[in-house]
């Protein structure tokens, strides 16, 4: 997360906390330092956002309460609704900040609504058929160098047990079935291939500039598939040509 994005979402968090947050806690939320956080608050302040310290075993960084925003009128079940959608986005690439925005939407949770919400969120059960990669941080890298549009090279085990590496110009995440996909145009196969982020057991970002790919060649890719963008919920479902946790080839 480059510095900008990472201010940027520290006093999101601390706007929406409850409580103070020590800079122990921040530091691990962001993956940084401790000194690395306090630095970010220092160059905050001087900026004029009103981040203030309490001092003591139960204090921390909080914004004052003048610069939040209004919260959102959620009723109860749009709160969880929003809630239970972040909560399935645990074994996602966008886990940690699901869970900033959890946080968030509880902190602005009708006081009325904490009590049901939270009862209705404790009878859902999740089974995950695919099992989390065994490298967190790997995961958690991702949608930064999809953001970047980076060339990665990467480890992949394949359905029969075999490894490969491959480079791989990043172009987006795909949601098949019960299992993440990184897809991107892969510079072994020359093709458009879709990887299961469980099945990637190593992950380099490489110093180079992609050249321009034309969009229309992921397009015709997931043609093959049922497919549905997430923006502005425009539904594009296709008919299959191929199970959508099909192994890339």
């Amino acid at each position: 997360m480059k510095r900008a994005e990472r201010q940027y979402a520290l006093v999101d968090l601390l706007r929406g906390a409850r409580r103070p947050w020590s800079a122990a806690r921040l530091a691990a939320e962001f993956g940084v330092s401790t000194r690395t956080v306090e630095r970010d608050i220092a160059s905050l302040q001087v900026a004029g956002v009103p981040i203030y310290a309490d001092h003591g075993a139960t204090g921390g960084y909080s914004v004052l309460r003048e610069h939040s925003l209004p919260p959102l009128a959620l009723t109860a079940a749009e709160s969880l609704a929003v809630l239970a959608g972040l909560a399935l986005l645990e074994s996602s690439p966008y886990r940690r900040a699901a869970r900033r925005a959890r946080d968030k939407v509880a902190a602005v949770m009708d006081d009325a609504h904490h009590a049901p919400v939270h009862e209705v969120l404790g009878l859902v059960r999740v089974v995950d058929a695919v099992p989390p990669p065994d490298d967190a941080a790997l995961v958690d890298l991702l949608p930064e160098v999809i953001a970047d549009r980076r060339v990665v090279r990467l480890t992949y085990r394949g359905e029969d047990g075999a490894t490969t590496t491959r480079d791989v110009e990043t172009m987006g995440l795909l949601r098949a079935g019960d299992a993440w996909l990184l897809a991107g145009w892969c510079r072994l196969r020359a093709a458009v291939r879709g990887f299961r982020i469980e099945r990637i057991t190593r992950l380099e970002v490489l110093d180079e500039v992609p050249p321009a790919r034309d969009p229309a060649l992921l397009e015709a890719d997931l043609a093959r598939w049922p497919t549905r963008r997430l923006d502005h919920g425009h539904d594009a479902a296709r008919a299959p040509r191929r199970p959508p946790d099909a192994p890339p080839r």
